[in-house]
């Protein structure tokens, strides 16, 4: 009931202050059902509705939208050896390997999941087609916490919600929840330390429910496995032979799907 009611509120005060479009992640919607589309090169046209995810490596993803628009998270300035120019980047304040000084200046959108030490940061970027905001987290800080340091980033697709988990160091809170909204898919970091433990890793996702997690971040076959046996009761488990997966609202798994990708950075075929 509190989580409804802060949504409902958030609701309300986003209704006055606007001309922004509304997440439509935050409504309250029904959850759709169904099953994943083809795998294909990230230069491929997509059909429309649909949505392409690339795990290039680490914590970072290339999320294209069918008209042309490329997202890259936690952007650290590297992401293969293309002539590829994001519309928008998003980084993270945990680590370096999340961010980058240096980004190609060339990119129109450069989203930090930080601001002035202690007071996060709010970004609603609205492209048409894809709707990126954020959801300020803390992160672990030379001993201590730094408050609104890290961002959990959402991207609004093809009617999807696409949730970046980012360098997770806590479990959410219920505002924090409620920000979020309904995600379709999330990225997860399942390092089992440098972030989150698995065991509350576990936890966050059951709350959220996705119907697609797509595990990144882990630093050797025994951290994956691990997670993957700690969620095989309730998740199916499957492995892809490819970096990317396209997806739409109505082809989402059946049932709730963890897919593991295989990283790349982005090549010329």
């Amino acid at each position: 009931m509190i989580r409804w009611l802060l949504v409902l509120l958030l609701a309300a005060g986003m209704g006055q202050a606007q001309e922004r479009r509304p997440s439509h992640c935050i409504a309250l919607a029904e959850a759709p059902g169904v099953t994943y589309l083809h795998k294909a090169s990230f230069q491929d046209p997509l059909p429309r509705h649909s949505v392409r995810i690339s795990y290039i490596a680490h914590a970072s993803f290339l999320i294209q939208s069918h008209d042309g628009l490329n997202a890259v998270t936690d952007y650290t300035g590297v992401i293969g050896n293309v002539d590829l120019v994001p519309d928008v980047v998003t980084m993270n304040h945990a680590h370096d390997t999340h961010w980058t000084t240096f980004p190609d200046p060339g990119i129109p959108h450069v989203l930090p999941g930080w601001g002035p030490y202690g007071q996060g940061i709010e970004h609603h970027l609205d492209l048409g087609t894809m709707l990126v905001r954020n959801v300020s987290t803390d992160i672990r800080s030379f001993g201590g916490v730094e408050t609104n340091g890290n961002s959990i980033f959402v991207f609004e697709v093809a009617g999807l919600c696409i949730g970046h988990l980012g360098h997770l160091h806590h479990e959410p809170n219920a505002a924090q929840y409620a920000a979020l909204g309904r995600l379709d898919v999330v990225m997860a970091a399942v390092d089992g330390g440098m972030s989150l433990d698995v065991a509350t890793m576990m936890t966050v996702l059951r709350k959220l429910k996705a119907q697609v997690v797509i595990p990144m971040h882990w630093f050797g076959d025994w951290t994956l496995d691990g997670f993957l046996t700690g969620m095989s009761g309730e998740y199916v488990i499957v492995r892809e032979r490819t970096n990317n997966i396209e997806l739409s609202l109505r082809s989402l798994p059946r049932q709730p799907t963890i897919m593991v990708l295989s990283p790349r950075y982005l090549q010329t075929p």
